[in-house]
């Protein structure tokens, strides 16, 4: 497991604070992921039990978990990166996977599922919950599903 805690400064010189770890793309990684979100928020000043703490967790349990189910690769783990911008105050969460092959509907296209269904509700919480999402594939092994979140 490897972490990495550091205060930077994002492109608009507003102090920022970021947290990146690799966990194991297993049911178990899904669950710390959503742990260490909480406890990364709680650490930055957004209490576990206020609301903004509880939604961004949510948020990367939704993530991790489609990490695990739709974009696991055997041997492969997938990354949390949570980056806190105080202007506004917002939360970016990302989360990349070994699949690109295995994109999601883009923003704005997802479909309702029946109330009789046991999934697929995950990214509509996303889009719901988030000020902004969506997924991007920076090199042909990987994808990484984000979104945005105001904390304020």
């Amino acid at each position: 497991m490897n972490a990495d805690i550091a205060p930077t400064t994002d492109e608009r010189t507003v102090p920022t604070h970021h947290f990146t770890i690799r966990l194991s793309a297993t049911p178990k990684g899904a669950r710390l992921a959503r742990h260490l979100a909480a406890e990364r928020l709680h650490a930055w000043g957004w209490p576990y039990d206020c609301e903004a703490n509880r939604t961004a967790t949510l948020l990367v349990a939704e993530l991790a978990t489609n990490a695990v189910v739709y974009g696991r690769v055997p041997g492969r783990d997938f990354r949390l990166r949570i980056t806190l911008h105080r202007e506004g105050p917002t939360v970016r969460i990302e989360v990349t996977d070994a699949r690109a092959d295995s994109r999601p509907p883009a923003p704005g296209t997802l479909r309702s599922t029946s109330p009789e269904s046991e999934s697929g509700r995950g990214l509509l919480l996303v889009e719901a919950l988030s000020t902004h999402w969506g997924t991007t594939c920076q090199d042909p092994y990987t994808k990484t599903v984000w979104c945005e979140v105001a904390l304020g």
